[in-house]
């Protein structure tokens, strides 16, 4: 078992050993989970800190934004001087419009999820707030798109992660049982979506957060990316 395993045991999360999913259907975020995104919410932060006049930020400043924004969280501290209201619009516009330039499949996904489409459905549930068809068009870009039974984006809730409305609207789509699920992310948001939702959860770590962030939400499991999944999907 290695190191990760040790601490996910420690922090009280079921012994990876013994953990495995029976899924008739798989939910699975987007950023930090399929694509790692961190040279895109650089490069947005970046964008729109120069808009705004301001000096360049740190990649440490860059990272914890969406960090932030990914738990409704504020973030005038972190940009300091520069006014939230008009920084968020250039920033989400930034990011939206380089997103499938800057970021890039994690290693090992496209064979992860061509396996798990055999044994599941898959949904994708993410909260950027675009348009379903142009997260299709991303996955169509980075080759994955076939892989997905449904998509679903901030647009088509009313309530983001961690609400669970993302995952009953996926669920009610694919036409199986909750219980049946597993919902696969690397925030603290998609494994309180989960839970809240009744699916098992899974967590990794090629994400913004930390293991020990995500070990305090209880996941039922914590692996280093998606692409080791797959030893615990039956």
């Amino acid at each position: 078992m290695n190191q990760q395993s040790k601490n996910t045991t420690q922090n009280g999360s079921l012994n990876m050993a013994e953990v495995r999913f029976k899924a008739k259907g798989i939910f699975l975020d987007l950023d930090g989970t399929i694509v790692d995104s961190r040279d895109a919410y650089f490069e947005a932060a970046k964008i729109a800190f120069q808009a705004m006049g301001f000096e360049q930020p740190t990649l440490i400043t860059a990272l914890e934004i969406p960090r932030r924004l990914e738990q409704s969280q504020p973030i005038s501290d972190v940009i300091k001087k520069v006014d939230p209201s008009r920084f968020l619009p250039i920033y989400l516009n930034a990011y939206y419009s380089i997103s499938a330039e800057k970021t890039k499949l994690i290693p090992g996904v496209a064979a992860t999820l061509e396996t798990l489409s055999k044994k599941a459905k898959l949904a994708l549930i993410t909260m950027r707030n675009v348009p379903r068809s142009a997260i299709v068009a991303e996955l169509e870009h980075w080759g994955i798109a076939q892989y997905f039974t449904y998509v679903l984006t901030a647009q088509d809730t009313h309530r983001p992660k961690p609400s669970p409305e993302a995952l009953i609207k996926a669920v009610k789509a694919l036409d199986i049982q909750m219980c049946d699920c597993v919902m696969i992310g690397d925030s603290v948001s998609d494994v309180r979506a989960g839970k809240a939702a009744g699916t098992k959860t899974i967590a990794v770590l090629s994400g913004l957060f930390t293991c020990e962030e995500l070990a305090r939400e209880k996941p039922d499991l914590i692996l280093e990316d998606v692409s080791k999944v797959l030893g615990y999907i039956l």
